[in-house]
């Protein structure tokens, strides 16, 4: 699939997946959702990929729905509307499930669905003056479909207070809410510390932890839930991975996934 609004590119165990856009401040549209979704399914069944970064090009992360897109929205009938929302749901599960690290970059505008986007990421710097709404209710609509991961990054009391009020919030203050982990006014600069961090660590205890994060989550600790935690770290220790990061540390040496390896860059588009 060609991508004419979007950028992905791979890097070694590094993929960046670029929203390209920046004429309509990376608004989304039905084509965008559409190669998104591509690019998130090209990244999650590449094993050699240990990290994504979501970033975006110009001066917004995202300014949510492009205009061209809701006037279709509203001639459609109630079947193609709910295609059409199946479409961004389904973007929105897809990144939250990926199998490795996301972490999010976001400048000036982030409103509406990029909210979504940015909620479903693990880690998220942001510019202190970035402006962040969850806009929907102006137009008479509902986040609907990014609400599980917005509520579930800021907490249900605070996003009955800004998906009711639609007001907008800084970086700053999504920093407090906790849909933002660091603010700087060069996230990317910023950022680089982190992601280095990320791929010094194994990588298959990246994908094991992120499943075992999504797994307990706010689960209720039963029997079964203590059980399958015991058989996880019992199975990733004598894993061949497990074993050589205990191995190296005993040994004092850096592990074999950080000996440098093939770090060409290439496009995929």
């Amino acid at each position: 699939m060609a991508y004419q609004y979007i950028e992905l590119t791979l890097d070694g165990r590094l993929a960046r997946l670029t929203l390209n856009r920046p004429d309509k401040h990376n608004a989304f549209n039905a084509e965008t959702i559409a190669e998104l979704n591509d690019a998130l399914s090209r990244v999650a069944a590449n094993e050699a990929l240990s990290l994504l970064v979501l970033d975006a090009n110009g001066k917004h992360f995202c300014a949510g729905a492009d205009l061209g897109w809701m006037k279709a929205q509203a001639a459609m009938d109630t079947d193609a509307n709910l295609a059409d929302a199946r479409e961004l749901a389904q973007l929105m599960q897809r990144l939250d499930r990926l199998p490795i690290p996301v972490v999010a970059l976001v400048q000036g505008a982030a409103f509406g669905g990029a909210l979504g986007l940015i909620a479903c990421a693990d880690i998220v710097v942001a510019q202190p003056n970035s402006q962040f709404c969850l806009s929907e209710v102006k137009l008479g609509l509902i986040p609907s479909a990014i609400s599980p991961y917005v509520s579930r990054a800021i907490g249900v009391r605070q996003m009955r207070r800004y998906a009711l009020t639609a007001e907008r919030f800084s970086g700053t203050q999504a920093q407090v809410l906790g849909l933002v982990h660091e603010v700087s006014e060069h996230p990317a600069e910023a950022a680089e510390p982190l992601i280095q961090a990320l791929l010094s660590n194994g990588p298959q205890a990246l994908r094991a932890c992120k499943s075992l994060l999504a797994l307990v989550g706010d689960a209720p600790i039963t029997e079964a839930l203590v059980e399958e935690t015991a058989r996880r770290i019992a199975e990733i220790r004598v894993s061949p991975e497990g074993q050589e990061g205990l191995q190296a540390f005993f040994d004092k040496r850096a592990p074999d996934w950080q000996t440098p390896g093939n770090t060409q860059r290439q496009e995929a588009q």
